[in-house]
């Protein structure tokens, strides 16, 4: 592994441990040039995914861009990292659960979508009005409609 500091492709493991949801492992590493410590994730390397795009194109599966839309969705909110890791672990998961070679972007969005319902509404309505496309507040209501009901349900 190469030193994101200096380059040097010399380094020692000086902690391991599993993630809280036990989907990698987590590896301190220190440099023994620089001496410079930085940590990185090992995980179980699955089959090639497809992502089957909205306009028909196919690209492959990018966890990063699922764990970047969260965190946009989860800005200045009470969440840390570990939990949006959680939540792409759990999406991961599920789409390996599919057991498919391609899957519809839109799965993918829906099961961003149930996992943060769970997390923070906030999370969820920021993330909904982007994959959903708002257009007006009429949009905002429609999806607040059922979690506004539950509320009501659960002060009765």
């Amino acid at each position: 592994m190469k030193c994101p500091k200096c380059q040097t492709d010399n380094d020692r493991v000086v902690d391991s441990r599993t993630t809280s949801d036990g989907s990698a492992i987590r590896r301190r590493r220190q440099c023994q040039a620089c001496k410079h410590r930085f940590t990185t994730f090992e995980r179980v390397e699955r089959g090639p995914l497809k992502v089957i795009k909205k306009d028909g194109t196919r690209e492959p599966y990018d966890r990063q861009k699922i764990k970047q839309g969260l965190e946009k969705a989860c800005w200045k909110r009470p969440i840390s990292d570990q939990q949006i890791e959680a939540v792409v672990a759990a999406v991961e998961e599920r789409l390996e659960d599919l057991g498919e070679k391609e899957v519809e972007s839109r799965q993918i969005g829906e099961l961003v979508m149930e996992q943060l319902r769970e997390l923070d509404q906030v999370a969820y309505v920021r993330f909904a009005s982007v994959y959903r496309q708002f257009q007006d507040a009429h949009d905002f209501f429609s999806e607040l409609k059922p979690m506004l009901l539950s509320l009501r349900r659960g002060m009765s």
